[in-house]
This record gives structure tokens, sequence and C-alpha cells, in this order.
């Protein structure tokens, strides 16, 4: 789901100027610190949570407040520190543990969102749960958070500049180490711009598996013990099974762990800019990404059209199960989501500004992308900056996406058994998307409004509305104030 937030955080792409050279002073890289102040509120709801199989609700809310901070060290070097918070609720990763309002968790432990071994459930609790209510479980919430360091030193002349940078970043089931370096070479007076950039990022999971899964492991497939102690699980037709029966509930496989938790990325980036002329610029990218390690979700459900299901809770429900108004019945997940262990990724863009006139500037931005798992997609994108005053300026922007499923997707109950990976995650899906968003910026052109040492430079506010054709609605409220150290 975080899949939803990077796609309305993208910011407005930047437009190069050229820099008078001719002077013998040589000007500063950055004149004084800079601390920008973000912050964002973001909502979004839907009816395809990966979490339970591709069904049921993704009720999400999160807020980013983010601090960053540039320092230039001399007139050539600049000291960039970025530290950001994401805190956020979600229903659907709550559901990790849907049982968990009945009683799941009741104990703690080290894992919350696991039945602990040696606890004990009888007739008169049976644990209920639904794909389409929020549970209580510990991984209902979390928090985000992340801290960069990037240096960039700059020549005398201005025309070469490199860079490095690293990062850290951790979450409840993850954690990401980065670090990489740029090098960027200005030509032709300052109207051409070269820029390669090379990432790594060596991730750990330390996951968590949906808690009927876990429990069938640690119980040892017995469903007289632990999580399964007294608890009914009845099959399509809403009858119990028995636990040692040949009808019996087992996951695919029996349910294996995984074994090597890590999840690596490695990238180079390619751009090229140029100033058409006092009024156009036109700048290309280009992408290699190759990811390999454990890419699946181990928190996300997956059911096979080809085996019998079984369900806890009021089999009273189970013929709607799919249905918003099932709200006591859960279904058990035949195994949890597979994909290969390599991906590689390369998407090739555009983008393209103009100078129309005092009040108007066009920005346009093409994207398209593709990989070995059969996804492509076509990003478009279009902001029309409105210069009402020397302090205010107003932007719409429309933004379109369009892209196919990968090889592996299908969705609820439609995968087989036999397949070796597969997923139900609709952010994998073939799917088209339209974002709608207002902003608004104020430049105080001499800082005159203070903040203890910082004169505010300018305050930028945004409003974008998200939606795509498989139900999914999102709304995002952000901010940034840029100040100056005096």
């Amino acid at each position: 789901m975080k899949q939803y937030l990077f796609l309305f955080l993208m910011c407005p792409f930047a437009v190069a100027f050229a820099q008078d050279s001719t002077s013998t002073y040589k000007k500063r890289v950055l004149e004084s610190a800079e601390v920008d102040f973000l912050t964002s509120y973001y909502t979004q709801d839907g009816d395809n949570a990966a979490v339970t199989g591709g069904i049921g609700t993704e009720k999400l809310t999160d807020v980013t407040p983010t601090m960053v901070i540039s320092m230039p060290l001399n007139a050539d070097d600049v000291l960039t520190i970025d530290a950001g918070i994401s805190a956020y609720t979600s229903a659907s990763s709550s559901n990790l543990d849907p049982f968990d309002a009945s009683g799941a968790s009741r104990n703690g432990g080290e894992d919350d969102d696991d039945f602990q071994q040696g606890e004990n459930r009888n007739a008169a609790t049976n644990p209920t749960g639904s794909p389409w209510i929020a549970s209580t479980g510990a991984s209902r919430s979390d928090v985000w958070g992340s801290v960069s360091l990037s240096y960039e030193h700059s020549s005398d002349d201005r025309n070469t500049i490199w860079g490095a940078h690293g990062s850290v970043a951790t979450e409840f089931d993850y954690f990401s180490t980065g670090f990489g370096g740029s090098f960027s070479k200005l030509f032709n007076e300052k109207n051409t711009e070269f820029t390669i950039k090379g990432q790594i990022y060596l991730d750990q999971w330390n996951p968590r598996y949906p808690t009927e899964l876990d429990s069938y492991l640690e119980s040892g497939g017995n469903l007289y013990t632990g999580f399964f102690a007294g608890v009914t699980i009845w099959t399509e037709a809403g009858t119990p099974i028995h636990p040692v029966g040949d009808n019996r509930w087992s996951p695919v496989g029996g349910f294996n762990l995984i074994q090597d938790k890590a999840r690596n990325s490695y990238s180079v980036s390619l751009s090229f800019s140029q100033i058409l002329g006092k009024n156009a610029q036109i700048s290309l990218f280009m992408d290699l990404v190759q990811q390999q390690g454990w890419l699946g979700n181990p928190m996300q459900r997956v059911y096979f059209k080809d085996r019998p299901n079984f369900y806890i809770g009021n089999p009273d429900g189970i013929p709607f199960y799919t249905d918003p108004s099932n709200t006591e019945t859960f279904q058990l997940a035949d195994d949890f989501e597979r994909l290969p262990r390599k991906r590689f990724k390369t998407p090739i863009g555009l983008r393209f500004n103009y100078y129309l006139n005092e009040t108007f500037v066009l920005r346009t931005y093409y994207r398209y992308y593709f990989d070995d798992w059969g996804m492509t997609s076509h990003t478009a994108n279009i902001e029309l900056p409105i210069k009402l005053s020397d302090r205010f300026t107003v932007y719409p922007m429309y933004r379109y996406y369009t892209q196919t499923a990968i090889d592996y997707f299908a969705p609820f109950e439609s995968h087989l058994s036999t397949e070796t990976y597969y997923t139900s995650d609709f952010d994998l899906s073939d799917y088209q998307a339209n974002q709608f968003g207002l902003g608004l910026t104020y430049t105080d052109i001499f800082t005159k409004f203070h903040l203890w040492k910082l004169g505010l430079k300018s305050i930028d506010l945004r409003f974008n509305h998200y939606t795509r054709n498989t139900g999914l609605n999102a709304n995002i409220v952000s901010g940034g104030f840029k100040f100056i150290l005096d």
C-alpha cells in the first residue's frame, strides 16, 4: 500500500536555468543554510486488500512529517540531512491477524499478530473475523522512519558536480540501508547537462505471516492444539470438519517460512537536460534497476480455485463471503504471495517545460516502463503554474497512469495450486488511474517573516485526488515551508 503513497508524493519537475560564469567571483553554491519542514496527510479506501487475498477493505491513513536541512560547508560543498517518519493506520494490514478482536493476541508476546503456542481457544470464545472489518492486531498501525545524509561538491567553474549519499529506514517488518553516488557535467555554457547516478539498497525482511499459516506451523499441523484448539473450522457447505479427517484444512505444501530474508536493489540512472532557447527546456532520463532476493510480501494471502475452502467464524456468512455485509467469517489461506527472486525494471522518460509568458509556464512529463515480469506502464503528467503576483503562484495539475498486470497476478481464488509464482495484489494488476490536483505557492521575496533565526522563503500547499478503475480512491493534503538561516 505504500505503493499508493509514492504516487502522491511525486514533486513538480525542476527547470534548469543557465548561469552567468563570466565573472571571476566564485559564487557560493548555497549562500546560507536552508531548512524545509514538510508534512502530508493521506487517506485511501478500496475493496481489493492484498493481505486478505485480493478482496476486503483497503482503508488507510498516513501522516508524514519530514525535515530537510541543507548546509553549505564552504563555497563548493553542501551537506543535506533528510529525516522523516510515516505514522500510518491500515485496516488492510491489521488483518494479518483478523481474529485479534476476539482474542488471538490477548496474551501478547514477541509477535502480537501471531497466536502464541500454548494458548487455548474453546467453543465459547470461537473467533470471528472478516476481510471487510479491521481487527485490532499489532500490525494495524506502525511508524516508518528514515534518515539520509547527502554530500555534494561543485568544481570552481560549477561545470562538474559529484555527490555521495547514504540512508537508513525501518518499520516493524523491514529494515533498509542504502548508499550511492552521482556525477554531473555541464557543457555549452551550462545549457547542456548530463548526470549519472548509482544506488544500492540492502534490505532485510523481519517477516510477519498470516496468523493461520504461522499457527499451523507452530502446532506441527495439529488442529487440536495452539490457535486451533477448540476452534470450529467450516467447509464451503457450512459443515464442521474433523481436526484429523481427510478433508481437513492445510496450507499448500504444509507452509514453509522464508529462509533468505534479504531483498537488494541496484540501480543506475542516466539523465540528459538541454535548454532549447530562452523559453524551453527538455530532459531525457532512463533507469536500469535490478532487484533480487525475497521480492514477495509474506503478509499477503493467496487462495487457489482448485482447492477446497475452509472458514472460521459464523458459517452463515460463507455464501456472501466476498460481500462487505460479511462481518463474522474469515477464509483460511492456502498460502502467501510468492514471486520470482529477480526482477529487472526499466523506466524511460521525457520532461518538457515551456515558458509561455509572465503568467503561465507549461510543465509536462511522460514515462514508459517495462520489466521482465510482464508489466508495462505509461505515465503522463501536465502542470500549468499560473503566476498571480510576485508572491503567489497557483498550479493545477493532472496525471494519467495505466499499466498491464504482471504474469503472476490473478484475482481472489483465480490461481491454481500447481503454479510456481502467484499474487493477488492489485498493485500488480491491470488498471488505469487518474490524479487531479491543485497547488498554491507563496514566496516571501525578502524573507521578512522570521521564526527565531529562520527567515521564511516560501510556502507550498497542495491537494490531490487519486482514483483507480479498480475502485481505489485516495486523497492527500501536503504542505512545505522553506526557511533560510540568517
